[in-house]
């Protein structure tokens, strides 16, 4: 486990280059001390930083400048090889020459200017993108398994694109190949910074050590529908609601300040000394802040839950297909319940009552007995046919954690084999068999494969809690209408 203490060189190193958490103090030591402290928060993102002293909302916290920002430019303008190197290959994304400059900046060793800060990037990641066939089945649901194989796919895309470009600049043999570009492309994925200059962000030191928050869920209604101009789209309507949710949250959370020339960092909320600090990279579901940063949440007022939905509902309505969900309580989406009050509408008379359903309102409790016993249905249809039920899920997720609690190698591998059901295939795909192989296999490997396992569990876990939760809304409803 990684400490301030274990930081000291880096932090140490941040502050020479002017990172610093004090508008007014500069200090030599270290970059933190007035405003932040590394701290470890075990139940809430591992380690993070924590409030040395109260904090205001709107507070500046943090500083990195310019000059300390590792991107794709700040490294071609100090290498002209590499400024070359990257002109040959001019259609490659802003992504892949991070990624590839990443590698190429490593390869240095300790004669990278950058070195204080690179030795200090996590080992290994848990994007989709690392999940093995096991990993990706144990998902479970269908959408989460596609996009796990499309994450998959791209990586692997994205690095036969550079082959070429690697080749050429002679950077190390065994950072050339697919785990390396793994490795780094996951690093570029759930540790960059957005700035207007390009696409593909920055990293930036100590500032990537703040933990994520989820900026507050979907807050869809009448209001916002109609106080939309009437010849403005659905999709117009959605696009320009998000942006005013983001913008609500980067005013709070901070981001890259021309006239400072720096990476500018706010509390995003009042904090009391000990707090963690955290920062909203955006709105995002579990299955995309596991797709882009190898982590889920509990509670994440930005989930949602998609169950199997016939043409004939889609057609129905000009909502996209992307708004038509369930919440992680288990709430129908406005635009799914629009959507299904529309469908279940003769259509002759939806043009009739089409402002009524798009406003939000009930069509008549007929009309709406129906959605609900559509919506029922179909989650307890999801539910039977998804391999395991919840309770099996919780089980599997205590056995998991059991086996994460084992320090002595030995005796985590043994016990893994004393489980049976999905432990027996999870040891057969890490090439664990029998009690000899499980003492002499990598229990680093092991560990890192249980991780995301249980990341899978996780996620489809709280999957089927959302249908659940769902069926409990859908009865509840009905109760109602019908008494």
């Amino acid at each position: 486990m990684e400490t301030e203490g274990s930081l000291g060189s880096l932090l140490r190193w941040a502050a020479d280059h002017g990172i610093s958490d004090s508008v007014d103090q500069p200090t030599s030591h270290s970059c933190l001390g007035h405003s932040l402290c590394v701290s470890f928060f075990p139940d809430t993102g591992g380690r993070g930083l924590a409030a040395v002293r109260q904090l205001k909302k709107g507070e500046l916290v943090l500083r990195a400048p310019k000059s300390i920002l590792l991107t794709t430019q700040s490294l071609s303008l100090e290498d002209e090889k590499l400024d070359m190197a990257l002109k040959r290959y001019p259609s490659l994304s802003s992504t892949q020459k991070l990624t590839f400059c990443l590698l190429y900046e490593i390869s240095k060793g300790p004669s990278s200017w950058w070195f204080p800060y690179l030795k200090h990037l996590p080992q290994s990641y848990d994007i989709l993108a690392t999940f093995g066939e096991f990993e990706k089945q144990a998902l479970q649901v269908d959408y989460a398994i596609w996009a796990t194989e499309k994450a998959a796919l791209k990586s692997r895309t994205d690095w036969r694109g550079v082959e070429g470009l690697m080749q050429e600049s002679n950077i190390k043999s065994q950072l050339q190949t697919f785990k390396a570009w793994l490795w780094a492309s996951a690093t570029i994925s759930s540790r960059t910074l957005y700035v207007p200059w390009d696409e593909a962000g920055c990293l930036c030191p100590v500032g990537d050590l703040f933990n994520y928050a989820a900026p507050e869920g979907e807050s869809f209604n009448a209001v916002d529908v109609l106080s939309f101009p009437s010849h403005a789209s659905l999709n117009d309507e959605l696009e320009l609601l998000e942006e005013q949710r983001d913008s609500q949250w980067a005013l709070t959370d901070g981001g890259f300040e021309e006239n400072a020339s720096a990476y500018c960092f706010y509390a995003r909320e009042s904090y009391r000394k000990g707090e963690q600090v955290l920062l909203s990279y955006g709105t995002y579901t579990n299955l995309e802040l596991l797709e882009y940063y190898g982590f889920l949440l509990q509670e994440n007022p930005n989930d949602k839950v998609f169950i199997p939905i016939e043409h004939d509902i889609y057609g129905s309505s000009s909502w996209p297909k992307e708004s038509l969900y369930i919440h992680q309580n288990g709430n129908p989406s406005f635009a799914l319940l629009s959507a299904l009050r529309l469908w279940a509408t003769h259509p002759n008379k939806r043009r009739g009552v089409g402002h009524l359903a798009y406003a939000g309102s009930q069509l008549s409790v007929k009309n709406e007995i129906l959605v609900m016993q559509w919506l029922s249905k179909n989650c307890h249809t999801v539910l039977n046919n998804l391999p395991t039920s919840i309770e099996e899920d919780n089980q599997l997720l205590c056995n998991i954690a059991k086996v994460q609690d084992l320090q002595v190698p030995r005796e985590l591998q043994k016990t893994l084999l004393t489980y049976g059901g999905e432990f027996c295939a999870f040891l057969e795909t890490n090439g664990v068999v029998n009690r000899d192989e499980a003492e002499s296999h990598s229990s680093q490997k092991l560990k890192r494969s249980l991780d995301r396992w249980k990341l899978a569990v996780q996620w489809r876990l709280l999957y089927k809690k959302a249908l659940v939760d769902c069926i409990g809304y859908c009865t509840t409803t009905i109760c109602s209408l019908s008494s």
